[in-house]
């Protein structure tokens, strides 16, 4: 099936150049605490999109209910965003050693588990990527139905789109964490400044944008 795949991969390429809140927390963790770190938060975002995607095509009715809180989703994922963005801008520091080099920090289980669950909820938390999901699970299923195989047609493109994003996300730890070591703990203290505020005004603009044209959407 060769019309399933090209969606997906459509699909994914769409998600993956998507300018939002993960694609700089991705390259913020990556270049902060190394490639572990960022496969982990990687991990948790692609955990969020899969659980989406099972939501989508399997319970409906809890996905519609879901979008029915679809302010209170915004503004909790606002509050998370912000959250992480002031920690970021004004806690977060820069570990060095004696002779003032980056060091990587030693995670423990469950710091490893805390950078999971960040990158689920900050996907999971995003209206947007409800929003995505919902009209192209709709657009998809619709579009099944002249198929001869309609589960199966739905799996390959879900499972191409999830894939390619995965990759994609990957990707981005790789190319960061080469760029890492380049970096002085001076360049990493701004990257961090500039990332806080990158996050403070995701959260804020996802906050307004919903408050002001919430009851358009859907």
């Amino acid at each position: 099936m060769i019309a399933p795949l090209i969606k997906g991969l459509i699909l994914g390429v769409i998600l993956s150049i998507s300018v939002g809140p993960v694609i700089f927390a991705i390259i913020k963790q990556s270049i902060n605490n190394g490639h572990k770190a960022g496969y982990f938060f990687v991990a948790g975002v692609s955990a969020s999109d899969i659980l989406l995607v099972l939501v989508c095509n399997f319970f409906t009715s809890l996905f519609t209910t879901a979008l029915n809180h679809r302010t209170f989703i915004a503004v909790a994922g606002s509050a998370f965003l912000v959250a992480v963005g002031i920690y970021t801008l004004f806690f977060k520091k820069v570990h060095t050693d004696e002779s003032n080099n980056i060091v990587d920090k030693k995670f423990r289980k469950r710091d490893l588990l805390a950078i999971f669950f960040s990158g689920f909820f900050m996907n999971m938390l995003n209206p947007a990527v409800f929003i995505f999901w919902f009209a192209w699970t709709a657009a998809i299923l619709a579009d099944s139905q002249t198929a001869v195989h309609p589960i199966e047609y739905r799996t390959i493109v879900f499972g191409t789109c999830l894939a390619f994003v995965l990759f994609s996300d990957l990707l981005k730890v790789m190319l960061a964490g080469k760029l890492r070591p380049k970096l002085t703990p001076g360049n990493l203290h701004l990257i961090n400044k500039i990332s806080g505020l990158i996050l403070i005004g995701f959260g804020i603009a996802l906050c307004w944008g919903i408050l002001t044209y919430g009851n358009k959407i859907g």
